[in-house]
């Protein structure tokens, strides 16, 4: 089933340093966005990480700290890649989680403020393991009945999350499922806002799930000594616990999410965490 799309949508796949969104770099990307007429258009690039690429992970991608050292590093290719998805919505295999934590935060780092607030997510792992629960090698045979060759090359897995997520839509059009509001009996549509909310965790207040929203759509701490506690509570009450967290190894998408519940305090609700994202 080709995509029911009202504006581009950029499905993408990074291959890094490492697995920690905070200290890890990018050593590859590729993009595919799709146009609403169906129009394709790919990029691939290698970037330097500026930081050494660990033999163990080397052995998962292949990509090798010889093979980076002469290409560029992502703040020289940042404004470009930004420009190129802009007014896109954003695919991807457990990008949620991971590949749109890391993109944001190289993005920050490179003093690009990459905003998805209005953008749609799809992640396909989602949509995946609410339906099968498989690996991206297992879903590509489960529903392309092809074996996915050159895994963990980022543009092989970039051209395989999108024949899934159109194999997804002829394979489940006519399933039901309860939607994040508690809707029951909707069917997995055509539809990428539909898809947005099947396969994104609405229950998190910053990218990484550190901060998520309680019962009451309230930031609420994820982790730690004070899970589960307001954190505009626990800022008034420990002022060095905001300090602690803005010099920590925290992402900087979840800094900023703090910072603007902390100011909210202060602006009497002028700065809204959604807004951020």
């Amino acid at each position: 089933m080709e995509l029911n799309l009202s504006r581009p949508l950029a499905f993408f796949d990074l291959e890094t340093t490492g697995i920690n969104v905070t200290k890890d770099r990018i050593v590859e990307i590729s993009i595919l966005k799709v146009e609403p007429n169906g129009k394709t258009e790919t990029k691939t690039l290698r970037i330097n990480p500026t930081i050494p690429i660990p033999p163990v992970v080397t052995a998962i991608h292949g990509i090798t700290d010889d093979d980076v050292k002469d290409c560029p590093t992502f703040k020289e290719v940042a404004s470009m890649l930004a420009h190129f998805l802009l007014n896109c919505d954003l695919a991807g295999y457990n990008s949620n989680k991971f590949d749109i934590p890391l993109l944001i935060e190289e993005f920050l780092r490179a003093d690009i403020d990459f905003d998805i607030n209005g953008r749609r997510l799809v992640d396909v792992q989602n949509i995946f393991h609410k339906m099968e629960s498989r690996t991206l090698s297992a879903a590509y045979k489960f529903y392309c009945h092809k074996e996915l060759i050159g895994a963990h090359g980022a543009q092989a897995d970039t051209l395989a999350t999108y024949e899934i997520l159109k194999a997804q839509l002829d394979r489940y059009q006519d399933v039901e499922y309860t939607d994040s509001k508690g809707t029951s009996g909707r069917p997995i549509v055509n539809d990428i806002k539909a898809l947005h909310e099947f396969s994104y965790n609405s229950k998190n207040a910053d990218l990484a799930g550190h901060i998520a929203f309680n019962d009451n759509g309230l930031e609420v701490f994820n982790f730690g000594k004070h899970k589960g506690s307001l954190v505009s509570e626990i800022f008034k009450k420990e002022p060095s616990y905001y300090d602690w967290m803005m010099k920590a190894e925290f992402p900087l998408s979840t800094k900023k999410v703090i910072t603007a519940i902390k100011l909210r305090g202060f602006n009497n609700n002028s700065v809204n965490v959604g807004q951020l994202f």
